[in-house]
């Protein structure tokens, strides 16, 4: 079954991804509104999740409820997909939460890993990859194929703003796997930067440019 691409339709993020794109808006500003945007598309994302039936104790009496079918694990792409954590966690509190660190060569465009961690769970949960910028697609795949070596089928990737490169990428090397987007922008330029993009989000989140 080929994966979905969606791209996210809500006046809320659109309003919000204007702020992250504006080059006045500094730190402080950028970080809590890409993990305001980070909620949004986390309650969407999760629409879908599968639920088991459970009964719950009232204080009046027994009622139906339902709770979530498996575990969820956030596996943030450092370090800009650290900006994005926090907010799903208060959407999803029992959430584990994995890393896989990797940095781009500048001459290759590649994804060099330099560091990674998953929760014991994670082969048999709902897996949100988290990044807010899908530009070549190298980090992205690469995470993905750590997650399918470790036994994972339940794969979903989660990002602000994408390029169309990046997204072919994905969608050739893994089609399965869905995509959700809050927008996909023109291009990536010679340096694979997403145009217009927001400018390098790890930079711009912790304020090392």
């Amino acid at each position: 079954m080929n994966g979905k691409l969606v791209i996210f339709n809500h006046p809320l993020i659109h309003h919000k991804l204007g702020l992250i794109r504006d080059e006045k808006t500094g730190t402080k500003d950028f970080r809590q509104t890409v993990s305001e945007i980070s909620m949004l598309m986390a309650y969407e994302v999760t629409r879908d999740l599968p639920t088991v039936e459970v009964e719950i104790q009232t204080p009046v009496g027994i009622a139906k409820c339902k709770e979530l079918e498996k575990q969820v694990v956030i596996i943030p792409i450092l370090r800009a997909g650290l900006g994005m954590v926090e907010s799903i966690l208060t959407l999803i509190p029992t959430a584990k939460v994995g890393h896989v660190g990797v940095f781009r060569n500048e001459e290759t465009l590649e994804p060099e890993q330099y560091y990674a961690k998953f929760p014991d769970i994670i082969k048999e949960a709902t897996v949100l990859v988290v990044d807010p910028m899908l530009a070549t697609g190298g980090s992205v795949c690469h995470t993905f194929r750590l997650l399918k070596e470790k036994g994972c089928k339940d794969i979903c990737y989660v990002g602000l703003v994408g390029a169309p490169e990046g997204v072919k990428r994905v969608q050739k090397e893994f089609p399965e796997i869905d995509i959700f987007l809050a927008a996909l922008d023109e291009k990536l330029n010679e340096k694979g930067y997403i145009v217009p993009g927001l400018g390098d989000c790890g930079d711009r989140l912790y304020g090392t440019k």
